[in-house]
């Protein structure tokens, strides 16, 4: 008896539609399972057996063959657990022959009781399910929530094999899962970091601003203690919410990845990443003999922080030039390849020295010329480049850390300003653009929308000449330029606009030149 069960699979983030197909023959015994499965999925045999068992059904005594295809695609892990018993329970008879599987997608791992397990990817797997004209979506209670962020398939949330059988033979009926929105809107802008709690360092904050309103990468050179890690933080709030299209993009890669928080069906805040000096390329960019996320696609949407930034391996640090430039990584193995998002805004932080005090007006540094010349060599001139803002933080006086907080700004003050910032640029570039902020313009959008005066392009003329910008450099300080244009609802830029831009890219003269 031939039968035909469907379920889904992925590759990186994607989803695709996986059939599993079952026959039946009662003159022999044996399991048989194919479709290029990994070893994970070759163990479904026994895990579907003992729960069919401990579900309080009995195993078809016959030869059975199950095919996953398409065939000549690799599955992998314990998604497809359900659905092959599902399969098997509908060609045996378990599972009334007339019911119909066609529109119905089933993914999740089978317990030994027959219980359904929580599976990495539900969200990518619901979204394929959609896209190919599901219109049932069957997952595991624990995981439910999170595929109900999809519009368009009914999702329902199946705690056992036994649950399932009786839903689909009508003799049970299992209640839809549905997304609560207002929940997501609701904890868009919660944020534990303030910008009110930074003391001092204004230069600083409004290059944070601007690195905000444009989406530009940003490093802070100072001596410890100046507030570089605390700027860094509070990056994230004042950033504009995340749409619901970005969380469901973010939540993809950390569903992939395991790395949604317990309790959390989807991201409602801009991820941040702080990953340690130690790292090694592959948890960066992402890698494995099962290509997963590295940090620069868990931090997608979000901001990656690199504290430290000299003290990682060169081969970190040139690992992120391409994805940088790219806004996606794509990774290579022998069976395949798949490719990650990673639009995420780099924030690096590093002392001047490797005492941290070269330069200081009263901690005298121990580090002799060339310490400090080849610590500050650590940071090559490509990446270097792909700085769009370099600020400096001096150490704070007695007086402005014991200050109170007078007219500091909140965050969510600062957010409204790069919101609007944004929503200006944004109508500039028209609704069905592709680029969200300025540092994503090419050279086509930046000779089309960053349009100077003839004050500005002078002043820009001149600094070319004598700091001897190259070409990406040139680049980069009129996406800067554009940005703070933006903050000022200005449609041309202007040379204040133009020298404020030049001034946030100076330290790479004084630390480099």
């Amino acid at each position: 008896m031939l039968s035909a069960a469907y379920s889904a699979g992925i590759c990186g983030i994607d989803g695709f539609p996986v059939t599993v197909e079952c026959n039946q023959k009662n003159n022999l015994q044996g399991f048989e399972l194919v479709g290029l499965p990994d070893l994970a999925v070759k163990e479904a045999k026994e895990r579907v057996r003992t729960a069919c068992q401990n579900s309080g059904y009995s195993f078809p005594y016959s030869r059975i063959t199950v095919n996953l295809a398409p065939a000549d695609r690799k599955k992998e892990g314990s998604v497809f657990d359900a659905a092959i018993l599902t399969a098997i329970f509908h060609s045996s008879g378990v599972i009334h022959r007339d019911v119909s599987l066609e529109k119905r997608c089933i993914v999740g791992e089978l317990s030994l009781s027959g219980n359904l397990r929580g599976v990495r990817g539900i969200l990518c797997m619901c979204v394929a399910a959609k896209e190919n004209g599901f219109r049932e979506f069957y997952a595991p209670a624990e995981n439910a929530a999170e595929a109900a962020a999809v519009e368009g398939i009914t999702v329902y949330a199946v705690r056992s094999m036994r649950e399932l059988v009786l839903h689909l033979n009508g003799e049970q009926t299992l209640d839809p899962v549905s997304c609560n929105r207002e929940a997501f809107a609701s904890g868009a802008d919660r944020y534990r970091e303030d910008f009110y709690d930074v003391r001092g360092q204004a230069m600083a904050k409004r290059a944070m601003e601007i690195a905000a309103a444009g989406g530009h990468n940003i490093l802070l050179i100072g001596p410890p203690g100046t507030g570089k890690s605390m700027l860094a933080k509070r990056l994230p709030s004042i950033l504009p919410p995340l749409t619901f299209a970005e969380a469901i993009e973010t939540t993809k890669v950390h569903s992939v990845a395991g790395t949604l928080p317990e309790g959390v069906s989807l991201i409602s805040v801009r991820p941040f990443r702080a990953p340690h000096h130690t790292m090694s390329p592959v948890s960066l960019v992402g890698g494995g003999i099962n290509p997963m996320p590295g940090e620069v696609s868990l931090a997608d949407n979000g901001v990656l922080f690199l504290d430290e930034l000299p003290e990682f391996p060169k081969t970190v640090t040139d690992a992120l030039r391409q994805p940088l430039e790219d806004r996606r990584v794509t990774i290579t193995r022998a069976n395949g390849r798949v490719t990650f998002p990673c639009s995420f805004m780099l924030v690096g932080a590093m002392n001047p020295c490797r005492c941290g005090y070269f330069g200081h007006p009263s901690h005298k540094c121990t580090c002799k010329p060339e310490d400090v010349k080849r610590y500050i060599s650590r940071i090559s001139g490509p990446m270097l480049d792909r700085m769009d803002i370099q600020i400096e933080l001096p150490s704070l006086s007695y007086e402005e850390i014991s200050a109170p907080a007078g007219e500091a700004e909140h965050s969510d003050v600062i957010r409204e300003r790069v919101t609007r910032a944004r929503t200006f640029a944004r109508a500039r570039m028209g609704e069905e653009s592709d680029v969200f902020c300025n540092a994503q313009l090419d050279a086509a959008g930046i000779h089309r929308y960053c349009e100077m005066d003839e004050s500005a392009s002078a002043l820009l003329k001149t600094a070319y000449e004598r700091l001897g910008l190259s070409a990406r450099g040139y680049d980069r300080i009129l996406r800067v330029a554009r940005t703070i244009a933006d903050l000022d609802e200005s449609e041309r830029i202007g040379a204040a606009h133009v020298a404020e831009a030049i001034q946030l890219r100076s330290l790479d003269r004084k630390y480099w030149g």
